[in-house]
C-alpha cells in the first residue's frame, strides 16, 4: 500500500495564540503548516483550519503570535489541539504572559514570533495568512524543537 509522500515530512510543531475584542478573547491552538516565507525572516505564512475559534479571532483582530513549542511541551496537545476554546479556557494553567498588544505568548516554549496578518487566501480546508514577523523572541534557546515525529513516536497523534 502506497503511503503519500507529504507524510514523511517532519514538520515543527507551533502553538498559534491570539486575542480579540473588548473584552478581550483568547485562544490557542496547534499548527504544524508554518512557513517562513522571507529571507529575512520578516514574513510567515501559518496555514489554521477553518473550523477553529483561533481563525476567527484572527480574521477580528489581525493578530497572532507564533510560539515554538518545545519537546517537554507535548501535553499541550491535548489541551490546546484536541478542545476548543469556545467551551474551554485553554489558558487557565497555562504560563503565558501578554505583548505589548495584549496577545499571549507561551512563557515556556521556545520563543514566539509576533505578528500581523498582511492577508489572507482559501486553502482548501485551511485558510493561509501571510503575516509580517513584527518581533521574535527567544526565551528558552536550551530546548529542543517539538516535531510530528516526537509526537508519532509518543502516540499522541496518528500518522
Amino acid at each position: 500500500m502506497a503511503k503519500r509522500l507529504l507524510k514523511y515530512k517532519n514538520y515543527d510543531v507551533h502553538s498559534i495564540t491570539t486575542a480579540a475584542g473588548n473584552p478581550a478573547r483568547y485562544n490557542a491552538n496547534i499548527v504544524t503548516w508554518l512557513m517562513q516565507t522571507d529571507m529575512g525572516g520578516k514574513v510567515l505564512s501559518v496555514a489554521l483550519y477553518k473550523t477553529d475559534y483561533t481563525i476567527e479571532l484572527v480574521r477580528e483582530s489581525g493578530l497572532l503570535n507564533v510560539n515554538l513549542l518545545a519537546s517537554d511541551q507535548t501535553k499541550l496537545i491535548r489541551k490546546l489541539g484536541q478542545q476548543s476554546g469556545r467551551d474551554k479556557d485553554k489558558f487557565k494553567n497555562l504560563p503565558h504572559k501578554l505583548d505589548d498588544r495584549g496577545c499571549p505568548y507561551l512563557t515556556e516554549a521556545i520563543g514566539y514570533a509576533q505578528c500581523r496578518v498582511l492577508h489572507s487566501v482559501d486553502a482548501g480546508d485551511h485558510e493561509l495568512f501571510v503575516c509580517e514577523v513584527l518581533k521574535q523572541v527567544v526565551s528558552n534557546s536550551d530546548k529542543d524543537v517539538m516535531t510530528l515525529a516526537l509526537l508519532r513516536e509518543k502516540k499522541l497523534i496518528r500518522g
